[in-house]
């Protein structure tokens, strides 16, 4: 299904209630399932991602297919692999058999567990064999994936002895593996990190009912309306100052990009305030997901910089550098947009009606996986989006 989409004024006023973090509510669920204790979660993200999660923790089957849900198989990954005895086929969609896993299988198989590829080394689909792991002693390269990391941290409490995780080299999206060890605190973890080990004593998950913030990677698309639109008053609700998730970072990012952020009663207003020069170089080692509607706001600014930190993007739903140079292209020529199957694709390239006019995106359901109402947000921001019956 393919959409067109403008906005006749320009101008966008909205009250937005955003979807709950899907990070957190990944990391949730695998918390929820170690646990020994019920508790219950409120706010939990409906994104297909989550959703597919949800369904793999409760499945009977001993196959088990994730679709394109890259946390979900690796955070799997792990969890399955501390079922002592239990055998399963974990897979997922033909991109996600392209996305590597390499480097948290070789981890899991320095701690003893059994796993084999069944197809291409080193790429899905795995067949995993449940195992008592009594090796805590592990390594694994930052640069690679943060979660691989988080899957590791997650299980490592309830090992025989725990785990003690080394991380050579230069850790990628480091505020992704500061929530979950912070998520793991609420639930009574402790850890020492000293340099670039991890120590994590076996220990017991404490129950405790949890409601989760809104999605902040989520608002990242509302901060390009906002700079894009020749006036705006967005509320945003359900965010906090202090949160916990790294992509919080998008308000200082967008600040000399003319837009004010102003915290009140669980809520953010996002207001226009004057640009001023960006930076000659943008690091987003620690926020990745930024990259595509930041990089579309100042397209259409007609501003450059220089971004560094972009290593993980090839190995995303696409190889989304390439992906959205194509797409920027596109823009002059044929106003025609396509995703790649990658939600954040529709996100950050459908704002940019506020300064090209009418733009056709195409494949529009890809922003189930992350933002299921995104498109009905958009109409309450005045945008105005016709479905394309050919």
């Amino acid at each position: 299904m393919n959409y067109k989409i403008s906005h006749p004024t320009k101008m966008v006023e909205c009250e937005i209630d955003l979807p709950a973090s899907k990070s957190v509510s990944n990391r949730l669920l695998i918390i929820q399932a170690l646990c020994k204790q019920e508790f219950a979660i409120t706010n939990l993200s409906n994104s297909e991602d989550t959703k597919s999660l949800q369904k793999a923790l409760k499945a009977t089957a001993t196959t088990i297919d994730v679709g394109a849900a890259g946390t979900s198989f690796r955070f799997l990954t792990a969890y399955l692999s501390t079922l002592d005895g239990n055998r399963f086929i974990l897979t997922g969609s033909n991109r996600m058999k392209e996305r590597p896993i390499k480097e948290l299988v070789d981890s899991l198989l320095e701690l003893g567990v059994e796993i084999k590829y069944l197809d291409k080394s080193g790429f899905p689909p795995l067949a995993i064999l449940g195992t008592n792991i009594t090796e805590n002693k592990v390594s694994i390269d930052g640069k690679i994936s943060s979660q691989f990391i988080s899957a590791l941290l997650l299980i490592a409490p309830t090992l025989k002895n725990g785990i003690k995780l080394k991380i050579p080299g230069e850790i990628v999206s480091k505020p992704y593996i500061i929530m979950t060890l912070k998520l793991m605190e609420e639930f009574g973890i402790s850890h020492t990190w000293q340099e670039n080990t991890i120590k994590i004593k076996p220990q017991k998950y404490s129950a405790k009912n949890y409601n989760i913030e809104a999605d902040w990677s989520a608002a990242s698309f509302w901060y390009e309306i906002a700079s894009l639109s020749s006036n705006c008053n967005i509320a945003l609700n359900g965010l906090t100052e202090n949160s916990i998730q790294g992509d919080s970072k998008v308000r200082e990012l967008f600040k000399n990009l003319g837009v004010q952020t102003k915290f009140e009663n669980g809520s953010i207003m996002l207001t226009k305030k004057e640009e001023k020069d960006i930076s000659k170089e943008i690091n987003l080692i620690n926020t990745p997901d930024l990259y595509q509607p930041l990089k579309c706001t100042l397209f259409a600014k007609n501003l450059t910089t220089k971004f560094l930190g972009l290593q993980t993007l090839k190995d995303k739903e696409t190889n989304r550098i390439k992906a959205v140079e194509k797409e920027l292209l596109n823009l002059v020529t044929t106003k025609e947009i396509t995703t790649f199957k990658d939600h954040r694709m529709a996100m950050s390239f459908a704002p940019l009606c506020l300064k090209y006019d009418t733009l056709q995106i195409n494949d529009v359901a890809v922003v189930e996986k992350s933002y299921p109402n995104f498109w009905n947000d958009l109409k309450k921001g005045g945008f105005i989006i016709t479905q394309l019956t050919h």
